[in-house]
């Protein structure tokens, strides 16, 4: 059996609201480009790869990192926390922001949080 270090809480936390933050950062600015002329690709780039990174930090804590999530998206039932919910589902082992096709994310998120989600943006 292959050892697995405690789930630390509070970290957990943080890597849901951190990523449910850079989701929204992210959609944004694919939705609006030229409302920031400084998020540039590289940039973009630098936003999915710390998204990514605490995801994967919600997929290594497993069950708690899932946990978490829903608590997050309970708590706060909006298009971010639900995106990072769905990343920790089967199914969605490995997969990269970037590489996501977003108009699909976007249904999903607006089909499950309903006609709100698309206003907000």
């Amino acid at each position: 059996m292959a050892y697995q270090a405690p789930a630390l809480e509070e970290m957990l936390r943080q890597h849901a609201e951190q990523a449910a933050f850079l989701w929204t950062v992210y959609d944004d600015n694919l939705l609006h480009p030229d409302d920031n002329e400084e998020m540039d690709a590289e940039r973009m780039a630098r936003l999915t790869d710390r998204l990514d990174a605490h995801i994967d930090g919600l997929r290594v804590a497993g069950a708690e990192g899932v946990r978490v999530a829903e608590e997050r998206y309970a708590e706060y039932p909006e298009a971010g926390e639900l995106f990072v919910l769905r990343m920790l589902q089967p199914g969605a082992e490995g997969l990269l922001v970037a590489e996501l096709p977003i108009d699909k994310v976007r249904r999903y998120i607006d089909q499950q949080l309903g006609p709100s989600a698309a206003i907000s943006r």
